[in-house]
């Protein structure tokens, strides 16, 4: 029989795997508000482009500028592993990313890699404080 401490922590666990899945499909649904809502005010992104992205309208924004590049795009996650700590959580989450671009017209641009996102609990749930791509590889075909 799990103890209190056993099922908050399967809880936490839950709820960052949501929190990541909730993050590929409003990428997916290109829903920028939906995103909006899972990142601290003050997230840091890295690897996403050449530059680190601080704060969360300029990861907004960026975001909003590549999506705007495909016609769609499926975001498929990997199990996550995760480190709890308190009120604080590391986790590693691979994925495969295909994106159906809109110019070149028919070419697909696949991505594996891994996320690697620092999480923190907040009165409203927890929220991403840093997101990391980590690129494995990627392959481009034509249409």
């Amino acid at each position: 029989m799990a103890s209190g401490d056993d099922t908050a922590m399967l809880l936490d666990r839950q709820d960052l795997a949501d929190l990541l899945s909730r993050y590929a499909a409003a990428i997916d649904q290109k829903d920028l508000e939906a995103m909006r809502a899972l990142f601290d005010d003050e997230v840091v992104a890295v690897g996403f482009g050449r530059e680190t992205l601080r704060g969360l309208d300029a990861w907004i924004d960026f975001v909003g500028r590549q999506v705007a590049r495909f016609h769609l795009t499926q975001h498929m996650l990997g199990p996550q592993l995760a480190e709890i700590e308190g009120d604080t959580a590391n986790t590693r989450t691979d994925l495969q990313a295909t994106h159906w671009m809109n110019e070149p017209a028919g070419e697909v641009f696949t991505l594996w890699g891994s996320y690697v996102t620092r999480m923190k609990r907040t009165a409203a749930g927890w929220r991403i404080v840093r997101h990391e791509l980590d690129v494995r590889g990627t392959q481009s075909t034509g249409a």
